[in-house]
């Protein structure tokens, strides 16, 4: 019993995190009028928390070694909790971006601890539910968090998007320090720090997040999108010279001898692009299209959470009796038609449209996670837990950058691409374009139709622009989706090797 308290504890930990992402998306507009941040330094908010995350994930098997798991999660929790009263007390954009930074590292080396004490904390029999459960609280967090951060945003001020932090990041700290087991830390590993790599590690995460944060704008050409791109290309394969080669490694590559593990690494990145990328489409379609409020957005969203919870009891059911394999092939093909599905909206689609779609997805998201997480970590080495647990989690968020910036591209240059296109179309007469954009059929018979006033442009174009934007973000929600599907061929490896 002991053990479960400190383990939820720590899952409550990690949710503060993931959710931190999402409550404050919700707020941006809030927290840029009250502290005039100009309007293109806004993203910076959320870009330097994932820039932070990223980095502090692949460490923490390192830090693990060092403090300890029980005593990186207390401090990870503490920093994470004093990081967030610093945010709410910012009076501008310097000091907000800091505390930010310290948030997103802190985060960071929660979520890979949670799952790493899974095969440390508990006996072989306990893991799937204890597995079952985290991947509960990972996967809810940035399905509430548009409905949390809306509730917030429309009853409170921006500080208490941070404030809330504070109760549940002080009892967190308290349970898992009194009832998390206490291992020995290794101070010496101090001294055998490899600083070098440290700092190549931060400057090839955080070249490679500023890229992709950066390409879709610069339709991937800029010098500065380029440069950022090779300074992570190169960084990252001195990187892994140095861990190869270094007795005391930060990030140990040895797990990456297990097919297993790698093929399991591979699914925690698509997951990742479909997860983030679902989470970030839908709230723009509900606010630009149908102009939706946060909270109307978040209510709407709930949906998919609502899916994960009712599924879960079956996956970890399913996840314990049935082929692993199957099982993944299973996860990863309902997931892809969630997304397909979503490939399909017109500027009519609302709530009863996105329902089904978000059920699909919903449903599928512990089916996608549970065995894969297992077939990564279960025959790693105990020494080599934290590590590989750091690796596989930093997939899933890579692949949610990736799939942000392929979605962002998607969107940046295929709308001008339909707005020609509609155009032309519209002014043949065509009534299917027609349709499309939401006009009267009356006028639209495949035949020209002539000069067209002023008046009547001003009225169309913005009809017009919207058709585009919600074709565009078709395409988006058919490529993930295609990525997805293309995904179930590696399945064939994981038979190879056994489950």
């Amino acid at each position: 019993m002991r053990t479960w308290i400190g383990y939820l504890a720590m899952c409550l930990g990690m949710f503060m995190a993931i959710l931190d992402i999402q409550i404050v998306a919700s707020s941006l507009p809030d927290i840029q009028i009250a502290l005039r941040i100009p309007q293109d330094q806004l993203s910076w908010l959320q870009t330097s928390y994932l820039i932070a995350e990223v980095i502090a994930i692949p460490l923490t098997g390192w830090l693990s070694r060092l403090l300890s798991v029980r005593g990186l999660f207390v401090a990870a929790d503490i920093g994470f909790t004093l990081a967030s009263l610093g945010c709410a007390s910012s009076f501008g954009l310097a000091p907000l971006l800091l505390f930010r930074v310290i948030q997103g590292f802190c985060g960071g080396a929660l979520i890979p601890l949670v799952f790493t004490s899974v095969f440390t904390m508990f006996p072989e029999r306990s893991r799937l539910l204890a597995t079952t459960v985290g991947g509960v609280f990972a996967m809810l967090a940035p399905t509430v968090g548009p409905v949390i951060g809306g509730y917030i945003t429309e009853t409170y001020s921006w500080h208490w998007l941070f404030l809330i932090n504070l109760g549940p990041g002080i009892a967190v700290a308290i349970v898992a320090f009194s009832f998390v087991a206490a291992e020995p830390p290794d101070w010496s590993l101090w001294k055998r720090l490899d600083y070098v790599s440290l700092f190549l590690i931060s400057v090839c995460l955080a070249s490679l997040e500023l890229g992709l944060k950066e390409g879709p704008t610069q339709h991937w050409m800029g010098w500065r999108v380029l440069g950022l791109l090779a300074t992570s290309l190169v960084t990252g394969f001195v990187v892994i010279r140095r861990c190869a080669t270094h007795r005391d490694a930060i990030i140990d590559l040895r797990c990456f001898a297990d097919r297993r593990f790698r093929i399991g690494c591979f699914y925690s990145f698509i997951l990742g692009m479909g997860l983030y990328g679902a989470v970030y489409m839908l709230p723009l379609y509900l606010a630009f299209v149908r102009q939706h409020t946060p909270l109307e957005i978040g209510t709407i969203m709930i949906v998919m959470g609502a899916a994960q919870l009712v599924s879960a009891p079956f996956a970890a059911l399913a996840e314990k009796r049935l082929n692993r394999v199957w099982l993944t092939g299973f996860g990863f093909a309902l997931f892809a038609a969630g997304l397909i599905a979503n490939g399909f909206m017109t500027h009519d689609t609302d709530a009863p449209g996105l329902f089904w779609p978000q059920i699909l997805r919903g449903a599928a998201l512990l089916f996608c996670l549970l065995p894969t997480t297992t077939i990564a970590l279960e025959r790693q080495p105990p020494e080599l837990v934290a590590s590989a647990s750091g690796l596989f989690n930093v997939q899933r968020n890579l692949g949610g950058a990736i799939g942000i910036a392929l979605i962002d591209t998607i969107l940046e240059q295929r709308v001008p691409s339909h707005i020609a296109a509609l155009v032309e179309r519209l002014q043949a007469g065509d009534p299917d374009a027609a349709r499309v954009v939401g006009l009267p059929l009356e006028r639209f018979h495949n035949l020209p139709l002539g000069p067209i006033d002023e008046a009547t442009k001003a009225q169309v174009a913005p009809l017009v622009e919207q058709a585009a934007l919600v074709l565009s973000f078709n395409e988006a929600w058919l490529v993930v989706g295609g990525l997805f599907a293309v995904s179930l061929l590696a399945l064939p490896l994981l038979r190879r090797v056994g489950t």
